[in-house]
């Protein structure tokens, strides 16, 4: 699928990796909803984009404020043919800890926003593009998600997390299975350790230790190198129903 002229979500857009997939998109020629909960930020992005992009507050746990926003979308741009699912939350924790058993609303928040608002977007976006009408290979749309290398080697303390995303790689082939009749296909993006808001106010010394543990390039991964695996997904049609990791050879340790 080509990028120019075709209309793009982004969940979390407003930062970290969602912020830098919408930039490239946009500057590819495509046209970028920005969803998130960060008013000043996601406005100051779109403002900066121009006409090409708009923001829509965004709260991904909730059908209403989706819809809404998946509605917003088309009616400023036409159609929705790319999601970019970013939004997500993290959060360390350890099932017992100094002050007994994890609070079981810390996990299911991380479940709610990680996994839940994975799939309401999902399925509300989905709706609208098996109205489009497809192109010469006949696709109507692709779908991309964020897990992280801990939906496989799930650190101490990543419980919740590593569940989140473990179940995000569980939903990319059954419904990229189901959306096949409509020519969507879903693909899930596994980042390893990257620049993010996260490490932004960690010491130079400790985020030069993080990247250390990468094979190579032994340093954090870029946001601007998720955006590009981004791109390389809607390009590719034989991209489909897969997870495909980008974390420099990286496996993490226990703890």
């Amino acid at each position: 699928m080509e990028i120019k002229n075709s209309v793009a979500v982004v969940t979390g857009g407003a930062s970290g990796l969602g912020e830098a997939t919408v930039r490239h998109l946009a500057a590819q020629g495509g046209k970028v909803a920005v969803f998130d909960l960060a008013e000043e930020a996601g406005n100051k992005l779109a403002l900066e984009l121009g006409a090409c992009a708009i923001f829509v507050k965004t709260n991904v746990v909730d059908g209403e404020s989706v819809q809404s926003a998946v509605d917003k979308t088309v009616e400023s741009f036409g159609a929705i043919h790319i999601v970019v699912n970013c939004a997500g939350i993290g959060v360390a924790e350890k099932v017992i800890g100094k002050k007994g058993p994890m609070p079981l609303e810390n996990f299911n928040r991380v479940i709610q926003v990680n996994l839940v608002g994975t799939f309401n977007v999902i399925r509300l976006a989905a709706e609208k593009m098996v109205q489009n009408a497809p192109n010469q290979d006949g696709e109507r749309g692709v779908i991309i998600n964020t897990a992280s290398v801990a939906a496989f080697e799930g650190q101490i303390g990543q419980a919740a997390y590593s569940a989140s995303k473990g179940g995000v790689v569980g939903m990319t082939l059954p419904i990229a299975r189901e959306f096949a009749a409509h020519g969507i296909r879903v693909v899930t993006i596994a980042p390893g350790i990257f620049e993010t808001p996260m490490f932004a106010g960690l010491p130079e010394k400790a985020r030069e230790a993080l990247g250390s543990m990468v094979p190579f390039p032994s340093r954090l991964g870029r946001p601007q190198e998720y955006a590009l695996l981004v791109e390389q997904i809607v390009r590719n049609p034989m991209l489909n129903g897969a997870t495909i990791r980008l974390d420099g050879a990286l496996r993490m340790p226990p703890k």
